[in-house]
Formats: C-alpha cells, structure tokens, sequence
C-alpha cells in the first residue's frame, strides 16, 4: 500500500536528507526510522534504502562533494556524512543463500523483494522523498495495534538469522502490546537450536538491549515460556529480577542480568564474553566484600569509600535490597543517599612526603605509607596532611 503520509514534516532538519535525494531521488527512508516517525517518537538514524548499486552511489555522492565512507561494500552499504551526520545508504537486496547466521545477498530493484527480507512488519515500511509511505505487509496497521509480526513465515526468518528470536522480544517489549505474536512465539520455541549457532558478543549486544528496555518482567517471563532463557543463559531466575525491578533499581542493564543469574554470575563473562569493565563488576558484585549494613556509621561509609569507587557500592546496595526486601523501602533509600553524599576520601600522604620526611624508595617507605593510612581509616578518613604526618613523627 501506497499513500500520502506527511511524516517528513516532523523531522527537525531535512538538510541533509534532501541533498542526498537531490542526487538519488529514487532512495528512500527505511526501517527504524519510518516506523519512529509513524509511531510519533525520537528519530536517531536516518537510513535509506536505494536501487543504484553501491559503487554508483559512492560516485554519486563524490562527484556533488558528499564525503562517503564504504562501511559495508560487500553488503552493498556506504555511508554519507553530512555536517557530521551520518546517512547509511544500502543498495536494495534479496537473500540468496542463509545459514542462520550470515546471509549471501544480491542487488535488486524491486523494493517488495527488500522489504520482504526484513524481520518485522513494522520495519519493513519505506518512505520516498514526495512524502510517500509505502507498505507492503501492514506494518502501519500493526504498528497501530501494537503488534510485532514477522514478516511473512516466522519460523523461516528465524531461520535465516536467529538472532531474530532475541530481537523478536526486543521490539515486542517497545512496540507490543503485551500478548505476544502466537506465531512468533511457536516459532522461536521450534527453532532454539540454532541459537546456539550465534556468536556469544552478538547474544550478549540483543540481551542486553532487551534488559535496558520496556516492560522488562513481561518480556523474560514471555522468553522463558518458550524455552529461550536457558539456552542463552546459566541458570536463569526471573524472580531474583523481579525482586530487583520491584526494588525500583535503575535501569542498568549488566546488574539486570547479574540479578538474573545471580546464581551462576561467575559463568556469565565466559558464557556472553562481556567485556574487561563488564566482568570485572560482575566479580565485584559475586564477590562477599566489602558487606554493607544499614547500620553502618559515616566513619564506616567513609572507609568503604577509600576502598571502593561510589557506583559499585550503590549497586552492592541494590542487590541487597532486592535479596532482603524485594521491594521499595525508605530505609535503605536513606542509606544511599548517606552513601552518596560522602565526598571520596583520599589519603593525603604520598611518597613525595615521605621523601620530605628523609624516608627513602624500598620497603621502609611503603610501611611508612601504610601505617599512616591505617591510622587514617581507622579515624574515619577525617585525618588531613598535617594530622598524618604529626603522627607518624618519629617513625620509624
């Protein structure tokens, strides 16, 4: 279906937009765009879809000063960038071979050939430089309804790229409307096998996307109705989650997932391979110190902070809450509040005072240090300079 749509007007600046069509005025706006100007929300990727094969565009752009970057040639995608704006530009395609991961693709001119390899309806949906939507599945129909469909045969999109099982989840929880498509769903639950097959970094990029969005407890509780938590997590517990969302934690998506697998948190890193920073909080999480308590004395909050950096301790604080309340409660908001406004105590001595102090580089110099520091955290990191180094006068 075609039709006349006025959605160009609500993008803010057309400028860039309307040079590229000026050289390829057969292109058009697709996917996420078009369905987040229809759906009347916050457009952050202008993509566009076109019949020119990719080396055309490329000259295209060239010969009228656009700089272009070949970010996908072999995918047939270029990128222009206009006042620092980046505009992706992809030739349109059909699939010619898939294995569930990659897909072999060939150009095309027939833009229903593009949009049916799609995965969703709603993104299926193209919009031409006249203000024309064109619509060859109902995505606009869904999008209204709130319904997440793939397009055409749910099972073989699956087929083509499982990551589409994930992602089915992903969009349902922004843009359903809570009763998941049957279809959809019988069709993830018969095709968990080539989950598997993914690569664990693109698992962990759609999981955690899924985990930082909408209507989270729906969403998990909907993926282990079909069987896809355990395949792609160790020993998943939504109801630890639950407790923590009930909590009203923030919305950070790696302590959503430890809480989820809190039980087998230490398997998560090798398991999703998430970055350094990533496992390296997760240990700090899984880890028994430092314990914090609600009775803790602002000397206490004060060493805790010399250990530690604030956002962690905060985090800490959370999971307890959500293991020993599971849901909101004042006192330990108080805590937090306590916690974070205590300014992060640093000890005042360094070697170069002990140097001042005739204490040479060695052994003898890092007891020195330390005895001051202990003597420091012991006062509840109150100690300034001259009170450091008033005590350990005479030492050794």
């Amino acid at each position: 279906m075609t039709q006349s749509s006025g959605l160009l007007e609500r993008l803010p600046d057309r400028k860039g937009l309307d040079r590229i069509w000026s050289v390829l005025p057969e292109a058009r706006l697709v996917g996420g765009s078009v369905r987040d100007l229809l759906a009347d929300v916050p457009v952050h990727d202008l993509d566009l879809a076109t019949p020119e094969p990719p080396e055309d565009v490329q000259h295209r752009l060239k010969d009228v000063g656009i700089r272009v970057i070949a970010t996908g040639l072999s995918h047939g995608t270029v990128t222009a960038v206009l006042d620092g704006v980046p505009y992706e530009i992809t030739t349109l395609r059909r699939d010619e071979e898939t294995d569930g991961r990659h897909a072999v693709v060939v150009w095309t001119q027939d833009w229903t050939e593009d949009a049916a390899r799609r995965d969703f309806t709603i993104n299926a949906m193209s919009l031409d430089r006249h203000d024309r939507l064109h619509d060859y599945f109902g995505g606009q129909e869904d999008l209204k309804n709130r319904q997440v469909r793939f397009v055409g045969d749910a099972s073989r999109r699956i087929a083509e790229d499982a990551l589409r099982a994930l992602r089915f989840f992903r969009f349902d929880a922004r843009y359903g409307n809570g009763n998941p498509d049957r279809a959809a769903c019988k069709a993830v639950s018969e095709q968990l096998g080539l989950i598997g097959t993914l690569s664990a970094e693109r698992v962990a990029s759609e999981l955690l996307r899924i985990l930082s969005g909408p209507r989270l407890a729906e969403t998990i509780a909907a993926m282990a109705a079909v069987g896809l938590l355990p395949v792609i997590l160790p020993n998943p517990d939504p109801v630890d989650l639950n407790r923590l969302l009930n909590c009203g934690a923030p919305e950070n998506p790696l302590l959503r997932l430890f809480a989820l697998c809190h039980k087998s948190s230490r398997e998560l890193s090798g398991r999703l391979k998430l970055s350094n920073a990533d496992a390296a909080r997760i240990e700090v999480w899984a880890s028994d110190r430092p314990v914090l308590s609600l009775s803790m004395s602002d000397d206490d909050l004060r060493r805790l902070r010399a250990e530690q950096e604030l956002d962690p301790l905060v985090e800490r604080n959370w999971l307890q809450q959500a293991r020993l309340v599971g849901g909101p409660d004042s006192t330990w908001d108080r805590f937090r509040s306590r916690l974070q406004a205590l300014p992060q105590p640093q000890f005042p001595l360094s070697g170069k005072d002990a140097l001042a102090q005739g204490i040479l580089p060695g052994p003898g110099m890092g007891q020195w240090l330390k005895k001051g520091r202990d003597w420091w955290m012991a006062q509840g990191c109150l100690p300034d300079r001259a009170q450091c180094l008033a005590y350990l006068a005479g030492y050794p």
